[in-house]
């Protein structure tokens, strides 16, 4: 059973139901009548504005990849933009501020580079040996 077949046993079911005068059911009819071929103008309408004057209501096109796809990539692109150029400043800032923070995160990021596993940097007797180092006054900067 089609909406159509299912609407109209539902107007019959009701029309029987109803003991109304013939004039009332004829207004009660155009008023049906009109509010329909209103929301269809509006349905029409509403088409018509949403895919723009002289367009056939179709999905996709220029106007649907640019504001799904092309849009949020720019916006996207600007916010990663964006979050570089503040996390430069910072890091000038940083470096304005204490001019040491360059060779510690120098220091910092040869030792994670390193091949030695950073459990051997936890290690007591690398502490002690580094302090070793510190009290002899030897570099450990220099080449091997």
């Amino acid at each position: 059973m089609n909406e159509l077949e299912l609407s109209r046993k539902i107007k019959e079911r009701l029309d029987e139901g109803l003991a109304l005068a013939p004039e009332t059911l004829e207004r009660l009819r155009a008023a049906r009548e009109r509010a329909l071929s209103r929301q269809r103008a509006a349905v029409s309408a509403g088409a018509l504005v949403a895919n723009g004057p002289g367009t056939a209501a179709r999905t996709g096109g220029w106007l649907h990849a640019l504001t799904h796809y092309v849009v949020p990539a720019l916006m996207l692109a600007a916010a990663l933009f964006g979050l570089n150029a503040w996390q430069q400043a910072q890091r000038e800032a940083l470096l304005a501020v204490d001019p040491q923070a360059a060779e510690i995160a120098a220091i910092d990021a040869a030792v994670l580079k390193s091949d030695l596993p950073l459990d051997a940097y936890l290690d007591k007797g690398f502490q002690a040996w580094l302090q070793g180092l510190a009290a002899s006054g030897e570099d450990s900067r220099s080449p091997q």
